[in-house]
């Protein structure tokens, strides 16, 4: 824990640096922006703190915390951009990781082309040892087999060793004696262990898990040498965290260890703030939508929760670890629009990234991106982009857009740069409808939440689209998953898996399970500092009925492992089974697979209203002429900080910040709330 007033959260997109500053001093939040530097992310990170504390007034000896919510994992994955690493398996199981799951993505394909292992065959090296499902020990793990992997080993030249044993789910020793032989005779090299990144059943999401993180070892405790490395040479010494998937944060050395934990590390925040966002304005229903540069995200919080997901998966890759369940697909502001061979128009998920960017930032782009096409339409100002601290180049965005989109289409100016809108936002809806009717519900039960520097403009499009009447713009809309990190609390994420019937045979077994987990727990946040009276533990289990091949992640009913609470939980599993699937079978054995702790430890709460931000350009015009429907609107332009609070907007409008910009749409009207967010609602019929 930290007495320093200062904490800031920070999302490095792939376009711009987002930061959230709070004070404990004064009790306010405020915004800062800067470009983000692909090469080298800790640059743009360092940058948008120093201008942060230039333009708010506060030195780096005043930062406590930064919780730092970084795409590093994640676009090393994209990009399959990994060091040479090794597979160690029970012999006899060497292909796992290649066969993979018999799942047909294109049903109609004759020829589908599975993704390329991540680690070729000759890195894959089989070791004689054998675990029985429920932890006995088949085969002994010899010193011969030891010596002969490492003579394997050595000249391979690898840089990570990922370790996946058969059931080490189950008894996790051989594994532990493989990690002690390597670090005595190939020190230097790190090795992921699957009972520890991942110990759970189904072989090949668990090798899947344990590999993706090896491999991501090396390029994330890299930057975070060079991110340290730039904070000491700044003389800045605050107590940096990492935003894992679950939307919880960890200390840097966890993160160094287990980086597959932060694959979702951005969009987590998203989602945080779209629960904590739904709870001050109490809504039970709610969807987050956040669009920024390259991608769109959608994540829905209702009953006062965001679900999480036991599995995921990032560019058709199983990653077996808790995260928040997110939607994400490649719509952003820089999305290219192009033309193909076919005369189809596209948009995205290429992007332009934040360098060159869009072909209206100047930077050298020639295609043109959905900020471009909202830019010529109207939507945007060219003088007051990023609160006037960026000029965008006009004429060339026009050029661009003719040559690449009208001229091949044979469209006019207007009618190309809205048919790239008009795709972009069948796109969002598309994504947002999907994340709503896969668990059953309607979008028009929902409101939308509308965040991230570009969805403010596409927001009423996207609602109309879907049967959505309500939006609401919060304040510092475009820095909101950064300031839905500034409300992170320490989080931890244990599991333990064994297959047995869910019944009293089992109370048993869960109890030394349970103790082991809060164990280390226990031990986990006594590393982090944290008071008891600032944690919390929350249990569930992962249930099925007998024969089925999935599981329900259950909320553990009750206190204690009792047969009383075991009751209440299968009951629970019988309810959400029903909700779920539409059908239950209280009378077939229930199986339990896996118990789940989730620890807490939480920090110094943040004051969840945003506080008027600080201007930095003067008040933009009044009026301008924006394109919507086929035709040119003479539209008011309105400050954000100008309007007062329950003042009423009638559509067409523009609202303008320092940092987004929302588009009122007609068939719409928007109201400030005291608390600095603007409501808006369908006044007309459907669109």
């Amino acid at each position: 824990m930290t007495d320093k007033p200062v904490r800031i959260g920070v999302d490095i997109g792939g376009t711009f640096t987002d930061l959230q500053i709070r004070d404990a001093r004064t009790g306010r939040v405020t915004a800062f922006k800067t470009p983000t530097t692909p090469d080298d992310p800790s640059l743009g990170l360092m940058a948008g703190i120093t201008g942060a504390a230039a333009r708010y007034g506060f030195s780096l000896a005043d930062v406590g915390y930064v919780l730092h919510g970084t795409t590093i994992a994640t676009n090393a994955v994209l990009e399959r951009k990994f060091p040479r690493g090794a597979l160690v398996t029970t012999a006899g199981f060497e292909d796992v990781l290649e066969i993979g799951r018999h799942n047909r993505r294109d049903i109609y394909n004759v020829w589908p082309q599975p993704p390329a292992a991540l680690i070729p065959r000759d890195l894959r090296l089989g070791v004689v040892e054998r675990a029985t499902a429920k932890g006995g020990i088949e085969t002994p793990l010899t010193d011969q087999a030891l010596d002969a992997l490492v003579r394997r080993l050595a000249p391979l030249n690898v840089a990570t060793i990922a370790v996946t044993l058969l059931h080490a789910y189950a008894n996790p020793r051989h594994e532990e004696m493989i990690a002690e032989r390597l670090a005595r005779d190939l020190a230097g090299i790190p090795v992921s262990l699957s009972s520890v990144i991942s110990p759970e059943i189904r072989e090949y999401e668990r090798t899947s898990t344990t590999v993706l993180n090896a491999l991501l070892v090396p390029v994330v405790a890299n930057y975070l040498e060079r991110l340290k490395a730039r904070l000491d040479a700044a003389g800045f010494a605050p107590r940096l965290m990492m935003v894992q998937s679950n939307g919880g944060v960890c200390s840097t050395d966890l993160a160094a260890r287990e980086p597959v934990r932060l694959l979702l590390s951005g969009p987590s925040g998203g989602a945080l703030a779209t629960l904590t966002l739904a709870r001050e304005l109490g809504l039970s229903a709610a969807v987050g939508v956040d669009m920024g540069g390259t991608s769109f995200d959608v994540s829905v919080a209702r009953d006062d929760r965001i679900d999480i997901v036991m599995q995921g998966e990032i560019d058709r890759l199983p990653v077996r670890v808790p995260m928040a369940e997110i939607r994400t697909i490649g719509a952003g502001g820089g999305s290219l629009a192009r033309v193909g061979n076919n005369g189809r128009l596209t948009v995205g998920p290429e992007s332009a990234g934040a360098r060159p960017g869009p072909v209206c930032y100047g930077r050298g782009g020639t295609e043109p991106a959905v900020t471009d096409a909202n830019l010529l339409l109207g939507r945007l100002d060219a003088a007051f982009f990023l609160g006037g601290t960026m000029q965008l180049d006009l004429d060339a965005c026009r050029s661009a857009m003719m040559a690449r989109v009208g001229t091949p289409l044979g469209l006019g100016l207007e009618q190309a740069a809205e048919g790239v809108l008009t795709i972009t936002n069948a796109a969002l809806a598309n994504a947002t409808r999907l994340s709503l009717f896969e668990k059953g519900l309607d979008p028009r039960d929902f409101a939308m939440l509308s965040f991230g520097g570009a969805g403010s403009i596409h927001a009423c499009a996207v609602a109309d689209e879907l049967g959505i009447r309500t939006i609401v713009f919060p304040e510092n809309a475009s820095t909101l998953s950064a300031w839905g990190i500034l409300h992170s609390d320490i989080s931890h994420d244990f599991a333990r898996a064994r297959v047995m019937p869910f019944d009293g045979s089992a109370l048993e077994p869960l109890t030394a399970m349970a103790d082991d987990l809060t164990a280390r727990a226990t031990a986990r946040l006594d590393g982090d500092g944290i008071p008891t009276d600032r944690r919390s533990l929350s249990w569930s289990a992962d249930l099925r009925y007998k024969g089925q091949a999935f599981e329900l992640s259950v909320p553990w009913e009750g206190f204690g492992f009792n047969a009383g609470s075991l009751a209440m939980t299968a009951t629970r599993f019988h309810t959400m089974h029903a909700q779920r699937f539409a059908y239950a079978n209280p009378d077939d054995l229930v199986e339990f697979v896996t118990l789940r702790l989730a620890a807490r430890g939480r920090l110094d709460a943040v004051e969840t209203r945003t506080a008027q931000p600080v201007a930095v350009a003067a008040a933009v015009k009044r009026q301008r002429r924006v394109f919507i429907g086929g035709e040119w609107h003479d539209t008011p332009v309105h400050r954000r900080d100008d309007l007062a609070a329950d003042e009423r907007l009638v559509g067409p409008a523009i609202i303008e910040e320092d940092y987004t910009t929302a588009l009122i749409a007609p068939g719409w009207s928007a109201t400030m709330t005291t608390a600095r967010h603007v409501i808006a609602t369908r006044t007309g019929g459907a669109a």
